[in-house]
């Protein structure tokens, strides 16, 4: 016969196998957000082949990339690190395209986003396999960010950082690889200078870099990732 006792301990277990099976499943979904992240910003890095030798039939043919196919096929030449596109930074400036941003797909079905990406006009169908579009819809519908909730546009300045705290998050997750002022590796562009462009540094700071070992840090509360650029803000040129 089953006891109160006996039945609270079975309860227990399937409590903890949930929550296990849950943390589970979003470090999955984490996974293939971060990698989509990726994706968006040289997808054709991430998955090894050569850059594009034509252009992408999207992007106008009067506009500053128009004949360098290695930086037009790149989501983020057109829609933006902030997401926006035409809205946001790329508004004004040799990056702009007049092309909308992501932003609109946001919470959209990822079947739909993927059919999307592997229309003729968008071409990735023939480029990109389906677990690649699979992972680049994810990023659109459920890994964006409202990057005005921690950048100032006007500013561009980090909202409600401490860099006083950025600086040991920076120098116990940063430093080893790129070094106490943040200019390694070599030819790098020193991440001072790259606070020039915070939208970036907080998209390749959540997804990691394109065929390069840094990695994606979205498991990391978003406070502490602006602590850091608050301190990246701080270091020399």
């Amino acid at each position: 016969m089953m006891t109160n006792k006996i039945r609270a301990g079975i309860k227990l277990v399937g409590i903890v196998i949930a929550a296990t099976m849950t943390t589970t499943v979003v470090a999955e979904t984490e996974s293939s957000k971060a990698r989509g992240g990726r994706l968006y910003d040289k997808w054709y890095a991430v998955v090894g082949e050569d850059k594009p030798s034509t252009s992408h039939p999207l992007y106008p043919a009067d506009k500053k990339y128009a004949d360098d196919p290695g930086a037009n096929w790149r989501c983020k030449e057109c829609h933006g690190w902030d997401y926006l596109g035409a809205a946001g930074a790329y508004q004004t400036g040799k990056h702009a395209s007049g092309i909308q941003g992501i932003n609109t797909a946001a919470g959209r079905d990822t079947a739909e986003i993927v059919a999307l990406l592997k229309d003729e006009e968008h071409g990735y169908g023939e480029r990109l396999t389906e677990s690649d579009l699979q992972d680049l819809a994810m990023f659109v519908s459920a890994g964006q960010l409202d990057m005005d909730a921690y950048i100032d546009r006007a500013t561009k300045q980090p909202r409600g950082g401490d860099p006083e705290r950025g600086a040991a998050y920076f120098n116990t997750i940063c430093a080893n690889c790129h070094g106490k002022e943040g200019k390694l590796p070599k030819g790098m562009k020193p991440f001072a200078a790259q606070m020039g462009n915070p939208w970036e540094v907080m998209h390749k700071i959540l997804n990691g870099q394109p065929d390069e070992e840094m990695p994606a840090l979205r498991a990391l509360d978003r406070q502490v990732i602006v602590d850091i650029m608050s301190y990246m803000v701080t270091l020399p040129e």
